[in-house]
């Protein structure tokens, strides 16, 4: 997804310039010691990475529900599925379907341009509802790295049968929590998320994980009402 790609790449730009003002701690890992904003760069860079690739991910979250990311290229196009709802973002339109009622109803908005930051808040419902999306961690690994004052752990794992690097951060401020431990999977899936967002707690796991993406996942909910945004439309 061009604009999402997008966004992961300014903020590892961001950290990256901003190196000297994330201090001087460091974490020991695996016999050699690194820096901090060097290990939650590298994390947002896996991050950044997982928007050139092909891939579809579940995660469960509390209570056994379950939401789900996909992605696809030529043409880029993403899909984020989570309870009540669903948000797919294509060249044509970028649509937020509520799918809690008996009829979902779906409203279109414009796509992401390439060359513009998107809006936080095109992934606020999905937030809300338990799919904690990679932009929103991205973002808060780079306010852990820019805050001196935030404690950070790392240990590795295995999430789903891959390999991930996991960070746990205390003590974070100006962000929109102050604690939460995010897993990044050697490919550079979100593996794992917990945390206090927006007052309410997140928690989600990666189950299970696939390089090969069914394209109907793209589609809109069947029998979706429409309402149509973009401009030209009514």
């Amino acid at each position: 997804m061009p604009a999402v790609a997008n966004l992961s790449r300014v903020l590892s730009v961001s950290i990256a310039a901003m190196l000297p003002l994330a201090g001087c701690a460091a974490i020991e890992d695996g016999g050699r010691v690194i820096g901090r904003a060097d290990l939650v760069n590298d994390l947002a860079a896996r991050l950044d990475r997982a928007g050139e690739l092909t891939y579809w991910a579940e995660y469960q979250l509390p209570g056994g529900q379950s939401a789900a990311i996909a992605q696809a290229q030529k043409p880029l196009r993403a899909a984020y599925t989570y309870p009540g709802g669903k948000l797919t973002v294509t060249a044509d339109s970028t649509a937020e379907c509520d799918t809690a009622a008996a009829k979902p109803t779906c409203t279109l908005n414009p796509p992401p341009s390439p060359s513009t930051r998107p809006s936080v808040t095109v992934f606020a419902s999905a937030n809300k509802r338990g799919l904690v999306t990679p932009p929103v961690v991205i973002g808060l690994l780079t306010a852990a790295a820019l805050d001196p004052s935030a404690v950070i752990e790392q240990q590795d794992t295995t999430v789903a049968g891959r390999h991930a690097t996991c960070v746990q951060v205390d003590g974070l401020a100006n962000a929109p929590t102050s604690s939460f431990n995010a897993c990044v999977t050697t490919e550079g899936a979100l593996g794992r998320f917990r945390g206090v967002l927006d007052g309410k707690e997140a928690d989600l796991a990666l189950s299970r994980y696939r390089t090969e993406v069914d394209s109907g996942v793209f589609d809109l909910p069947s029998g979706a009402g429409v309402i149509d945004r973009r401009a030209g439309t009514r």
